[in-house]
This record gives C-alpha cells, sequence and structure tokens, in this order.
C-alpha cells in the first residue's frame, strides 16, 4: 500500500459523493435549520468505537462553534454506553429534534427518533431514516472521511439560512447575525430574504465548493507528508514490535479524532490508549493542577520508553498538547503531531519526532484531511 494509492481512492470518492448529493444538501439544511428554529436539539449516536467518536464529534461541532459569527446549537452524542442506543434515544428524543445515526447497525435507533417525530438521518442505506447518505465505496476508512466532511458541511451551512429572515417556519424575527459578519464564510450569501430557491442553489454551489477544497488540501496533506507518514509508520511498527503501545490525544474535534485513531488500532489488535477518555482523570488534573497538564500527566502515568505518542492539534499551538510532547520526548516516547496551519509551534520549535502539516486556516477542513492522514498511518502500519 502505498499514500499514492490511498489518495487517488479518496479523490474519486470525494468527487463522485458530493457532486451527487450537494443538491440533497442544501435542502436538508434548510429542514435542520427549521427543526433549530423551532427549538429542536440534534441528537447522534453509534454503536461502533469509529462511530462513537462521529457522534461525539458532530455533537462537539454544533455545540461549540469555533468560526466568528456562528451561533451554538444544542446538540448531544450519545455514545451508546451498555450498548442500548435505542433506549438512550427513546429517553431524549422529542418531536422537533435531529437523530443522526453512525454506522450500519442504528436501524432501531432510528426508528425510534422517527416514531418520536424527529427529522432522522443516517450514513448507511436502508437504514429506514429519512436521508440516506452512502458514500460510494466500500473503504471503511474513506466512508468514514466522506461522512466528516458531509456532517461539518452540514454544520457550517445551516447557519445561512439564519441569515435570511423569512425562510423559516415559524420565524418572523430579524436575523441575528448580520450577514456581513459571516459572508467571507459564504461566498454566495446576498441580501435576498424570500427566494428559498435561490438560497438553496447558493448552499449547493458552496457544498461542492468545499468538498473541491477539501480534495485539495487532502491531496496537499497526503503528498506533501508522504515520507513524513512512511517513517512515523515504520517507527510505530518497530515500537508495537518492542511491545510498545500508543497514546492518542487531542482537544475539542480533535479529541474525538483521537478516540477513532485509538478505535482504528485497537480494531487491528494493537494496544492503544486515548488520553481524552476518561472525564473524570479530565476533570481532576484541570480542576486541581491546571488545564495544560491534563495530557502531560497521563503521560507520566501511561508513557514508557518506546511508547508512541499521536497528538492532533489544528494550530500546532495548543499548551496541553505541547506539554504531553515534551513529557513524552523526556520519557522516551515516539512523537508523531498532525497539526494545521503553517505547523504552529510543534513544527516550528520541532517538537515532535514525525510531523504532519495540513496547510490550512480552516478548522473543519483541517480535521477532515487529518483523517486521512492518520488512517493512512493506520494502514501503513499495517
Amino acid at each position: 500500500m502505498t499514500v499514492v494509492a490511498l489518495l487517488s481512492d479518496r479523490t474519486e470518492a470525494n468527487a463522485r459523493f458530493f457532486d451527487s448529493e450537494a443538491e440533497p444538501l442544501a435542502r436538508l439544511c434548510h429542514l435542520m435549520a427549521e427543526r433549530f428554529a423551532r427549538g429542536g436539539r440534534l441528537i447522534a449516536f453509534g454503536r461502533s468505537p469509529a462511530a462513537r467518536s462521529d457522534a461525539r464529534h458532530v455533537a462537539v461541532e454544533f455545540v461549540h462553534p469555533v468560526i466568528v459569527g456562528k451561533r451554538a446549537l444544542p446538540a448531544i452524542g450519545l455514545a451508546g454506553e451498555g450498548g442500548d442506543i435505542a433506549g438512550q434515544v427513546s429517553l431524549i428524543a422529542a418531536p422537533d429534534d435531529i437523530a443522526m445515526g453512525f454506522g450500519a447497525d442504528c436501524d432501531d435507533a432510528v426508528a425510534v427518533a422517527r416514531a418520536r417525530g424527529c427529522l432522522t438521518i443516517a450514513f448507511a442505506s436502508s437504514s429506514g431514516a429519512e436521508w440516506e447518505f452512502d458514500p460510494p465505496t466500500s473503504d471503511a476508512y474513506v466512508r468514514q472521511e466522506l461522512v466528516e466532511t458531509l456532517y461539518h458541511v452540514l454544520w457550517e451551512l445551516v447557519h445561512v439560512f439564519f441569515e435570511h429572515r423569512g425562510l423559516l417556519e415559524g420565524r418572523t424575527e430579524r436575523r441575528v447575525h448580520d450577514a456581513g459578519a459571516s459572508s467571507f464564510l459564504y461566498p454566495f450569501l446576498d441580501e435576498r430574504e424570500s427566494d428559498l430557491d435561490a438560497v438553496l442553489e447558493d448552499v449547493r454551489r458552496s457544498v461542492l465548493m468545499k468538498a473541491h477544497e477539501v480534495g485539495a488540501l487532502r491531496e496537499q496533506t497526503l503528498t506533501d507528508n508522504a515520507s513524513v507518514l512512511v517513517d512515523a509508520a515504520g517507527a510505530l511498527r518497530a515500537s508495537f514490535g518492542r511491545g510498545g503501545k500508543l497514546l492518542a490525544l487531542g482537544n475539542g474535534g480533535s479529541a474525538t479524532d483521537a478516540m477513532d485513531v485509538v478505535a482504528d488500532f485497537r480494531a487491528g489488535g494493537r494496544p492503544a490508549i486515548d488520553l481524552t477518555e476518561d472525564p473524570g482523570i479530565l476533570t481532576a488534573i484541570a480542576n486541581d493542577i491546571g488545564v495544560e497538564a491534563i495530557f502531560s500527566r497521563q503521560v507520566i502515568a501511561y508513557g514508557a520508553p518506546g511508547d508512541a505518542l499521536v497528538a492532533l492539534s489544528t494550530s500546532g499551538n495548543s499548551a496541553n498538547v505541547i506539554h504531553a510532547l515534551a513529557e513524552a520526548r523526556r520519557r522516551g516516547l515516539v512523537t508523531i503531531a498532525l497539526v494545521g496551519y503553517d505547523g504552529g509551534r510543534v513544527l516550528g520549535e520541532g517538537l515532535a519526532d514525525h510531523v504532519v502539516v495540513t496547510r490550512s486556516e480552516h478548522i473543519p477542513r483541517i480535521q477532515e484531511a487529518q483523517a486521512s492522514a492518520y488512517h493512512a498511518l493506520v494502514e501503513l502500519v499495517g
């Protein structure tokens, strides 16, 4: 398996998927905005470890918008503890909510949500959801990457409809945010207030633009960092061969990506620990010592010479990530960092042994390209 081959599979699937789904996604953004406007919430769920990471990820994006001008929207990620997702959905779901199911084994939970009047979305065919999106590939990693772009696009573009008074059912108040504050995000956004078809067309074009952006960024990430990924995979393989384990970490959406990294390596029989996984440990350290120590203290507890650490950061400047990388290096761990922007302090100061840089300042696209990078790392390790 080569990095070039991994990129080719993703490029073709990305173009096919979003060319066919751009128009439905625009309509779905409008329907979701209507639900949010009526007080509805997004309820995301999944059973497998990888699916649970996506449910957590989409909830983070809606609740904690990282782009100026976006409102926080209510979202809940159900991780399926105990396995009874349908039971959890039945306790929480209400008629104006939006239910989003990840994985092919969520049909029962989708059915419960639909019976309760939720707008239902799923990422597999024959799920019973009103809106089904089935990526055109059998590769589980590529499917997950396309789905991540899809829910990021929903999160970004649902806000367009809050910029246009008169387009949301039951909404008559003036827009909360001035369009000028976020117009740079939506190059087709103008002052039209009542022409739904025109706005839907603008959103459809934005979907295609964002899909093109991530396609180009994925190519940059995998092409420019091909030798870094190969070397990092060799170091990881050697670590596992010596009986070492992997630690993974990140903040926010990058924390859910760390969850996914660990899930993927565990699925391949590799020992891996998610340093974002235990809220008791995270909150104890944050409360008693400080947020900057939440990962480094765990590296002290779990790390041993010959182990490996994978750190994800969109900026490359997060203090708790930098402290963890420094502690890992002091303790003789192999350090691998996936960073965005210009690489930040992690690249500039040489804080990791292997640094994969995704050169963008747009956080959703960075995370999507980083997913391709760590999936490539998993496959190269073998």
